[in-house]
């Protein structure tokens, strides 16, 4: 007779994982985008932050929300769930706000952010990376 399997821990991986099919695809991108962030954040910062310091700290914060994101995605536990779809909202939130402010007051973004014009610098990429992230997160919750 076989023995009963003991229950799940509370944060045990899901059977339909956010790293599995086309979420390998979505965590490749946010690491890259991670990647990217982080190191133009990192530049700007250390050689002409004074030149337009809210740009480049916002280009750190994305980078930090992209790491998050990355990180939460490849995990797939129901906590980092949880934290993705956090992350995936502030970057959209992010991105929304930063879009829109960057068209209104341009004076205020004397060099450009990841999320400035919608991500237009990035192809509009991260518009769009933070919905994908979202539905998949929410299609394999099923």
């Amino acid at each position: 007779m076989a023995e009963p399997s003991s229950p799940a821990p509370p944060d045990a991986v899901p059977s339909n994982p956010t790293r599995s099919g086309p979420g390998r695809l979505l965590i490749a991108v946010y690491a890259i985008f991670a990647l990217a962030a982080c190191a133009r954040s990192a530049s700007q910062i250390s050689t002409h932050f004074q030149r337009a310091p809210l740009a480049y700290l916002l280009s750190a914060f994305a980078a930090a929300v992209y790491v998050v994101a990355t990180v939460c995605l490849a995990r797939g536990t129901k906590t980092s769930r949880r934290v993705a779809v956090v992350s995936c909202a502030v970057e959209l939130a992010g991105v929304l706000l930063i879009g829109t402010a960057s068209l209104v007051a341009p004076s205020a973004f004397p060099d450009a952010t990841v999320w400035s014009v919608f991500g237009m610098g990035y192809g509009f990429v991260p518009l769009i990376l933070p919905v994908l992230g979202l539905l998949w997160i929410r299609r394999t919750a099923r």
